[in-house]
């Protein structure tokens, strides 16, 4: 007599309300950029400096640095067309996100928005929803948990990924689990459009590269002066003006000298 081996797993529900819970936990018992004389809590500073290092030599073997990836010789239709895909393919995790934060408008509006571009955009090739007045407007979990009241927490470098804090490094984690397609689109489709999300970055990366690379290798201090510009501009996104010590940083108005 055989019996059948069963396996069991966690379901992702409870892996993401175990990811929130330990990141609102660990947020929460921080003090906050409120806390911290010049508006940033970084106890962890030695460590993010060597993950900055770390991440500064992986941009530089992509062609950081003035080296150039040559993605920015691609046609113009091509890198339009992948962002189009990228942003299409990112919009379920929005609309999931605007419902958590009772934003039922910008939900119904991503909604009509992928709907179009998935159909009449030829799989979010076009942004055909654009030019019928539904623009793109992203959200993650970690805009998320700031709608919720949870604190920004410690900022953070994180490897290859780059700067965040602790909210938003546990809304980088949740997003994994509550991205509807990643529980519809079988392998190895799925990975298909990982591979259009990352060549989308690599593309936004090489439309800067002048003003990352004046920040990473042409500043004094590239990390001080990255985590300012992360802060304030992420503060500004969220509209977190109580945490914000300065005004909105436009990256292409720095002075590379330093700060």
């Amino acid at each position: 007599m055989s019996f059948a081996r069963r396996e069991y797993r966690t379901p992702p529900l409870k892996i993401l309300a175990g990811v929130v819970i330990l990141g609102c936990l660990s947020a929460c018992a921080v003090p906050g950029p409120g806390d911290a004389p010049d508006g940033i809590y970084d106890p962890q500073e030695p460590a993010n400096r060597r993950v900055h290092a770390f991440n500064k030599s992986v941009d530089r073997a992509l062609g950081g640095g003035g080296g150039g990836s040559g993605l920015g010789s691609l046609p113009e239709p091509v890198k339009a067309g992948v962002g189009n895909v990228a942003d299409t393919l990112s919009l379920p995790n929005t609309v999931v996100n605007q419902i958590l934060q009772a934003r039922i408008g910008r939900a119904t509006r991503n909604t009509l928005r992928f709907a179009v571009n998935a159909t009449v955009g030829v799989a979010g090739l076009f942004d055909v929803a654009g030019a019928l007045g539904l623009p793109e407007d992203d959200s993650d979990f970690g805009e998320t948990l700031h709608v919720w009241g949870l604190p920004e927490g410690a900022y953070m470098e994180l490897p290859v990924l780059g700067p965040s804090t602790e909210r938003d490094a546990v809304g980088k984690v949740a997003d994994l689990f509550l991205d509807p397609l990643r529980y519809v689109i079988p392998t190895p489709e799925r990975y298909y459009g990982t591979a259009v999300k990352v060549a989308d970055k690599a593309i936004g990366r090489s439309a800067i590269g002048g003003t990352v690379d004046s920040v990473l290798y042409g500043s004094a201090d590239s990390y001080a002066q990255l985590r300012v510009i992360y802060l304030q501009n992420r503060r500004f996104e969220l509209g977190d003006e109580t945490a914000a010590e300065a005004d909105y940083i436009d990256p292409e108005a720095l002075d590379t000298e330093g700060f």
